[in-house]
């Protein structure tokens, strides 16, 4: 999916941007397409090294963005075209808010369309969410400003599978959040993506960073994420979603 993913970033409307890609210790050939489009666009910038993971893969690449604005991107989803400058905008007129995400389509592996995930818009309802354990903000769509997740020490380690969700918790303590009311990626499932791989584990790290946002906050909280929202790799729990996957697909 790498060139689909990569193609969608380099014809946004808006575009002046640097695209950072790192190479986490890939087998296949991702790093010989990488290096085409590094060669022939000068926007793109490639990272290669061994595998260390997803948690130290967005911590080096925050180090390495210059821009003040990151835009977070899987390598399997795709950019609606005016992603960047919706979100842009969005930020560059709301000084109090700190990232914003926005609406995204959800897509089986070939590339057809399921369904959309309509999130909340406003900042207090995506909070309360947060704090439940429910993501609300997508964290491939987003648009965070660079001197806020710097100043709170980017991601953490202790929080893998959700550190997502510990992320927006501490920023939501710094400023607002949103998403905006539209579609502005095309998110990909298939059995072989981090989270479906790691659905279980990725649970316990999201009550633990919720815990640990109740503490920092002085609140009682109640989780409320016990749903596993991906498939494990058990039969009747990949029965179960291709039927759900199949009845939002139908009902859009």
């Amino acid at each position: 999916y790498i060139r689909e993913a990569i193609d969608s970033v380099l014809a946004q409307s808006f575009g002046d941007f640097e695209l950072l890609v790192l190479d986490d210790g890939s087998t296949d050939r991702s790093l010989i397409i990488l290096r085409e489009y590094e060669a022939r666009d000068r926007r793109v910038r490639v990272l290669s090294r061994e595998n260390r993971g997803l948690v130290a893969s967005l911590n080096e690449l925050l180090g390495e963005a210059r821009g003040r604005y990151l835009a977070r991107m899987d390598s399997d989803d795709v950019c609606m075209p005016q992603r960047f400058e919706r979100q842009v905008m969005f930020l560059d007129s709301r000084p109090d808010h700190v990232a914003v995400g926005g609406w995204v389509m959800q897509m089986n592996a070939f590339g057809q369309p399921i369904g959309t995930i309509k999130s909340p818009t406003l900042h207090f309802e995506i909070d309360q969410a947060h704090l439940k354990g429910h993501t609300s903000i997508c964290h491939p769509a987003v648009l965070i400003r660079k001197d806020a997740i710097s100043s709170i020490g980017g991601y953490r380690e202790e929080f893998m599978h959700a550190e997502d969700l510990d992320l927006w918790l501490r920023l939501a303590e710094k400023g607002r959040l949103a998403n905006l009311a539209e579609v502005v990626l095309r998110y990909r499932l298939h059995a072989s993506s981090i989270s479906q791989a790691n659905v279980e584990s990725q649970q316990s790290a999201l009550k633990r960073a919720c815990e640990s946002a109740w503490r920092r906050r002085g609140i009682e909280g109640n989780f409320e994420a016990i749903d596993l929202w991906r498939p494990t790799e058990d039969r009747s729990s990949m029965h179960k979603f291709a039927l759900q996957y199949g009845w939002i697909a139908w009902g859009n």
